[in-house]
């Protein structure tokens, strides 16, 4: 049975909300997608520092970085099933809450194991606010009229993608701050966040009697996090061929069969595989899987070969992905508002393909020499691929399922986005080491490679000029082999999105088609 009660602030749920409303709420929902965006990328060049302080390890400085990406991916299943079931204003604002604690917990840590403790917090929360921002906007905004707020998100994606690194190195070099700041500094944020939403987001409370599918929930949970586990060991802490890599894929797999019968015997799964007999879901997964290996997979190394083969600062390295950002916020909003205007939005979806796959080729092509220009000119050209491709798969999979799915939908594609990305950085992270060590070797020789000294981030500048010219050489071109690996990954995307099929973009929100479609079940029963 599922009821529907006005909120407190809404005379009438019936009634959409106006364009300055949705503004007014979509600014809620963009500071606190800032502050998720923000957790990610603060810390980067803080690393070297907390690390030092806190007398961690090396694994130690991977799984900062990890256990909040681990978290974040493997709760959005859980968060996208109960915004189908609960309120989803509440939802956002538990999830913010959750980022405040994690993040007041990694401010004040004593030691790196309640650091660790404090990412998975965080990361829980983030995981929630990734979800459910987009499911929100679903629940307010019609498809038709989804895209002209694309480029919204894309620009507080690259505000937060490119001012995180600059905020965080600011932060360790201001001595009256520190490293702590990298956390606390997004706790007004989140707090500002929660207070504009209680203001200004006034959707229809759902309330329906269904238990959450725990025991889904726990087997999801832990089968995906044992093959991201998995994925960022394995090359580094053991070989990819081994006893380890047999334990944990098929302990992985065999937790995520289990999933799939709980989840196809449960009232309520977390993840209702009807959804996948939809063949726009089922196609729009698959190439959020593929963009995530291709896209994060390769651009996560493009800063590692701006300092190392370009010789560039953490902070120049970071303003050096300006171009891609910048080709992404155009590329998303122009779509987005063409897409508004006209109702069609195939076209951008292959078309975003196609331009990825040819911003890959040409990735592909860069070495230590390179010119900026014609960097920031490659890094343009993926970026306009990936902006026109991304958020329009989410449209395309939100505008063919019922409105009841909206949520287990929607976070179904960032489930799979993420966790591509994850195992795309991971496997295409042990090639770049691969192909080091291998052209080190050709280059000087094995002692140069002894002790595995080779996996490691060399420091330019204890390095003789000669010597150093072959490190430059070598990281340029291994970077650019995982640029050739991803783009046949990227055409895979061109060819799957190819068979989606078009249909026309409802021009009722979310809440709207969920209203309409439980009056239609009344009546069918009477």
């Amino acid at each position: 049975m599922t009821t529907t009660v006005p909120p407190a602030d809404t005379a009438d749920v019936g009634t959409r909300m106006s364009r300055r409303e949705v503004l007014q709420a979509l600014s809620g929902l963009m500071v606190g997608m800032f502050v998720s965006i923000l957790a990610s990328t603060v810390v980067a060049n803080a690393l070297p520092r907390i690390i030092a302080d806190l007398n961690g390890s090396q694994t130690v400085y991977t799984w900062i970085v990890t256990s909040e990406l681990l978290a974040m991916t493997a709760t959005v299943p859980l968060w996208g099933k109960m915004a189908d079931l609960y309120s989803k204003k509440l939802l956002i604002q538990l999830s913010l809450g959750l980022f405040v604690v994690g993040s007041l917990i990694a401010g004040f840590t004593p030691n790196v194991e309640v650091l660790l403790l404090s990412r998975v917090v965080q990361g829980i929360g983030a995981g929630g606010m990734t979800a459910l921002a987009t499911i929100v906007m679903a629940a307010m905004i019609p498809p038709r009229e989804l895209g002209r707020y694309a480029g919204i998100f894309g620009a507080v994606f690259g505000v937060g993608t490119i001012a995180g690194p600059l905020i965080g190195g600011l932060l360790v070099d201001t001595s009256w701050l520190g490293w702590r700041w990298c956390f606390l500094i997004g706790v007004p944020f989140s707090v500002i966040s929660i207070a504009l939403l209680q203001r200004t987001l006034h959707l229809p409370v759902v309330r329906r009697k269904a238990k959450i599918d725990w025991l889904g929930a726990l087997l999801i949970t832990s089968g995906v996090s044992t093959l991201l586990i998995w994925s960022s060991l394995a090359g580094n802490k053991f070989d990819w061929a081994s006893g380890w890599t047999a334990v944990m894929v098929i302990g992985g797999l065999v937790l995520l069969a289990l999933a799939v019968i709980v989840e196809s015997r449960a009232a309520e799964p977390i993840v209702p595989l009807s959804i996948f007999r939809n063949r726009t879901v089922s196609l729009a997964t698959i190439a959020s899987v593929l963009v995530g290996v291709a896209m994060f997979g390769g651009t996560v190394f493009l800063s590692q070969y701006f300092q190392i083969s370009l010789g560039k600062s953490p902070t120049v390295a970071g303003l050096m992905s300006l171009p891609m950002i910048f080709g992404l916020l155009v590329s998303s909003t122009v779509a987005g508002q063409l897409i508004t205007k006209y109702g069609r939005w195939k076209a951008y979806l292959v078309a975003g393909a196609a331009v990825m796959t040819v911003g890959m080729l040409l990735l592909g092509t860069i070495d230590a020499n390179t010119s900026v220009l014609v960097l920031s000119i490659y890094m343009a050209v993926l970026g306009v691929g990936v902006g026109m491709l991304m958020q329009n798969l989410v449209l395309a999979a939100q505008n063919d399922v019922p409105a009841h799915e909206l949520g287990a939908t929607t976070s179904v594609l960032t489930f799979f986005r993420s966790m591509g990305g994850a195992i795309g950085v991971s496997a295409l992270g042990a090639v770049l080491a691969s192909r080091v060590t291998s052209l080190t070797t050709d280059r000087l020789g094995p002692a140069a490679t002894a002790g595995g000294g080779s996996a490691e981030v060399p420091d330019l500048s204890t390095l003789p000029e000669p010597v150093l010219r072959i490190v430059q050489d070598v990281y340029g071109i291994a970077t650019a082999d995982l640029f050739l690996v991803g783009a046949p990954i990227a055409l895979l995307a061109l060819i799957v999105v190819l068979f989606i099929k078009e249909k026309p973009l409802h021009t009722l929100s979310g809440d709207e088609r969920r209203a309409q479609e439980e009056a239609a079940a009344k009546v069918a029963i009477h």
